[in-house]
């Protein structure tokens, strides 16, 4: 049996059919069909002068007997990943939009319940990347069952080898960090770090036939059944259910210095990274005054390594509650610089070594030994897209409209992640989301009647 898509390329128009039994697939020009189509009819002089056979070359991942996904092997690049039953194309039944801890889990469990998710994992935006915020971390030390291990040996021996390209470079771990004397020094047992973690997932999701589109979602249109996703590039697709797993972006100071230092000592996650070895042992600072920036000093300065935590805050007083003021002023490892913002980060190329601050009351400049930046001025959820379509909190975020439940205000559009998670904002909780939702949709699929 054929099925075809449809590729331009130029001013030329093509159809490519694809056979479910053998596996081949033909490109024709439009108009012609190949020997024994059910697509329409047969024109076997057209197929013969138009159509040639392409047997290789081409990825083929399927995940129905509807539909199928082609991957160029040469430029991966996507040629079509919706196919035609004569002249129609099915809705699908869930779209993901993300490809941080909460979609890739998402996609696992809806993959696995024979939904047969579409993912759309996004491009390398300002304020969104594929994988999520996790890309931009390095060693991930408390998501559960991943402890210091030979990760590498696991991670390209679980992924697929055409993405080895995108995993970051094995930590130097030394063996005795008193001496380093060659490479037999450095020990291969590491924490996983953040792409290692989300390609293991996205390889997870992939394992379980998951479509992956490489695109941006614009818009959505919720005014008409099925609901429909907007693409950067393409046509809208048609989609019976939505989870929205964009996440949410820390926000930084925006100094050239601080983009140059990030995963070197600039971090805007404490929990994350507090305890890592860059970190260890070394004084601290934590930028902002409101209830995040305190738990941030909080969580380093109860650190066993910790020496000193120094909170730089632009003005005379905290936006913190009383009792995390309280906290912070009365701990003894923590430091509060008032009337103080960041002027530059300072470090050797490698490494942050210290700050130049600024008074904002009189202009003076002095500089502060730290070895590391923690920035906790707040998060953004990345709904911009929404258009305001679906119902925010108060702080921005997606707001569910069940208890323990991931639904929306919107029947159909489900949330899950830092998109929706204005509290905890942790891979683990994330990808906890994730599963939910994926359960939400398959249910409400069900009590909808759609299979």
């Amino acid at each position: 049996m054929w099925f075809k898509s449809v590729q331009r390329s130029g001013d030329s128009t093509w159809v490519r059919y694809f056979n479910r039994r053998s596996g081949g697939t033909e490109r024709c020009e439009q108009g012609a069909r190949p020997r024994h189509s059910t697509v329409g009819p047969s024109n076997s002089a057209d197929f013969a002068s138009h159509c040639h056979r392409q047997s290789i070359g081409f990825i083929i991942f399927g995940f129905n007997k509807y539909q199928r996904l082609m991957i160029n092997r040469a430029t991966r690049s996507r040629i079509d990943w919706r196919f035609q039953i004569g002249g129609d194309i099915l809705a699908e039944k869930v779209v993901i939009i993300g490809s941080g801890p909460a979609g890739w889990s998402a996609a696992i469990y809806a993959a696995r319940a024979s939904l047969a998710p579409l993912v759309f994992e996004g491009t390398f935006q300002p304020e969104m990347i594929p994988l999520g915020q996790l890309a931009y971390t390095t060693e991930v030390e408390n998501y559960p069952g991943f402890p210091f291990g030979n990760i590498r040996s696991f991670v390209e021996s679980a992924v697929s080898k055409d993405r080895h390209w995108n995993l970051p470079p094995i930590p130097n771990h030394l063996k005795d960090p008193k001496k380093r004397n060659s490479l037999e020094d450095i020990a291969p047992h590491y924490a996983v770090q953040g792409v290692e973690l989300m390609e293991l997932m996205k390889q997870q999701a992939l394992n379980f036939d998951t479509r992956v589109v490489e695109d941006d979602i614009v818009d959505i249109d919720i005014s008409s059944r099925p609901l429909k996703v907007i693409p950067s590039k393409g046509e809208p697709i048609e989609t019976h259910a939505i989870i929205v797993a964009t996440g949410a972006r820390a926000n930084y100071l925006g100094l050239p210095s601080e983009e140059a230092y990030k995963n070197k000592g600039v971090s805007a996650c404490a929990v994350c990274d507090g305890a890592l070895p860059t970190f260890v042992g070394k004084p601290l600072a934590v930028v902002g005054a409101g209830d995040s920036a305190v738990e941030e000093a909080t969580y380093l300065a109860n650190l066993k390594s910790a020496v000193k935590v120094s909170m730089i805050v632009r003005r005379d007083q905290m936006r913190a509650s009383k009792i995390m003021q309280d906290r912070a002023l009365n701990h003894p490892k923590i430091d509060v610089i008032w009337n103080t913002v960041v002027e530059e980060v300072l470090g050797d190329g490698n490494v942050v070594t210290g700050l130049k601050l600024k008074n904002t009351q009189n202009g003076s400049l002095r500089e502060l030994a730290v070895g590391g930046m923690f920035v906790a001025i707040g998060h953004t959820p990345n709904t911009g897209f929404l258009g305001g379509k679906l119902a925010l909190n108060e702080k921005g975020y997606i707001q569910w409209s069940l208890p323990f439940r991931t639904n929306t205000n919107v029947d159909g559009v489900f949330a899950a992640g830092d998109v929706a998670d204005d509290y905890y904002r942790q891979a683990v909780t994330s990808a906890g989301t994730g599963c939910m939702a994926a359960l939400d949709v398959e249910r409400w699929l069900a009590e909808k009647g759609i299979e």
